[in-house]
């Protein structure tokens, strides 16, 4: 296939044209306050696994508006103070799948979370969590659900849920809350961005080909799903445009990339024609931290680096984390 984007040197000198809210980090500090003021319960109890190097934990946790929130926690089975902690959060359409998925960061010594999406889990794996919220007009997917007005967008709950797992997880005294990181590809790297840009205690970030950056660019450049979704709604909703970017400009990766200081380790693949190349390059070039770099994987499509990445993640972070 042809590369369906920039490419080398006009990529990497691409910069985002997003523009921040006045009232972008007021938005989400009130955001997070109401839904820390709401609480609620917190459940950890034995998976059923035949796991024994590692010990695997069914967690529920309160999310926005109190919702309860599923997730993986898998630790060492041998371990010693407090661990180093790795959030991992879900790529679209996905869930938290089975509790034996993705059990190189506990052998490696961290505590993981593998945290759920709310309203996903039945595209590629599956979930256990709902949405209980409903939404205007919309269309199949979550990109337009609730995104005529920022405070009822689908993403201001799943940005929410994914700080407040970290406050459930902090509480921990497995926990080291000194050394955290999240991770996750394509909407699951744009989880962990906004997370980054809203939480301060985040010190590592490992955005992988990450969604929800750049809207603007990404509705021109996209050739498959999810950001069509967008297009299909305004081509209908033909007003609609200048509020809908504007309720999308409060979720853009590329603002909370602003906001954010952790160190970040990128991966951007530059055949991907789900999240443009230009877009990850947007964020990252926006990125606020002064430890930031990327990996580029020429030849590849959304599928990104998978096994190298992770590999190359596993050195970034032990290197940050020792």
């Amino acid at each position: 296939m042809p590369f369906p984007d920039l490419i080398q040197p006009e990529l990497g000198a691409y910069r985002s044209s997003v523009q921040m809210p006045g009232d972008f980090a007021a938005f989400w500090e009130a955001t997070i306050a109401e839904a820390r003021a709401v609480g609620g319960p917190v459940s950890i109890v034995p998976a059923e696994t035949t796991l024994k190097a590692v010990e695997a934990f069914d967690v529920t946790f309160p999310g926005f508006g109190g919702h309860p929130i599923k997730g993986w926690l898998v630790l060492p089975a041998v371990r010693s103070g407090r661990l180093p902690l790795v959030v991992q959060y879900v790529g679209y359409g996905g869930g938290r799948g089975f509790a034996h998925e993705q059990l190189h960061w506990a052998a490696s010594g961290y505590a993981y979370f593998r945290m759920d999406t709310r309203g996903q889990g039945s595209g590629w794996s599956l979930g256990a969590t709902s949405d209980p919220v409903g939404t205007t007009p919309s269309i199949p997917g979550v990109m337009t659900k609730g995104v005529l007005d920022r405070h009822d967008y689908y993403y201001r709950r799943v940005f929410t849920d994914a700080v407040r797992a970290i406050d459930m997880l902090v509480a921990q005294d497995f926990v080291d809350g000194d050394r955290i990181a999240v991770c996750g590809g394509s909407q699951g790297g744009g989880i962990a961005l906004a997370a980054a840009g809203i939480d301060a205690r985040i010190t590592a970030a490992m955005p992988d080909v990450p969604f929800l950056c750049d809207y603007p660019r990404a509705v021109q450049k996209a050739s498959r799903d999810p950001y069509l979704e967008l297009v299909r709604f305004l081509a209908q909703h033909r007003d609609k445009k200048s509020k809908v970017f504007e309720t999308l400009d409060y979720f853009d990766g590329v603002n909370f990339a602003r906001q954010a200081r952790a160190a970040a380790l990128f991966s951007v693949a530059v055949m991907d024609d789900i999240c443009p190349p230009s877009t990850v390059y947007g964020a990252f070039h926006a990125y606020g931290g002064a430890d930031k770099s990327i990996e580029e994987y020429e030849f590849n499509n959304h599928e990104g680096g998978q096994a190298f990445q992770e590999r190359a993640q596993m050195v970034w972070l032990a290197q940050r984390f020792g």
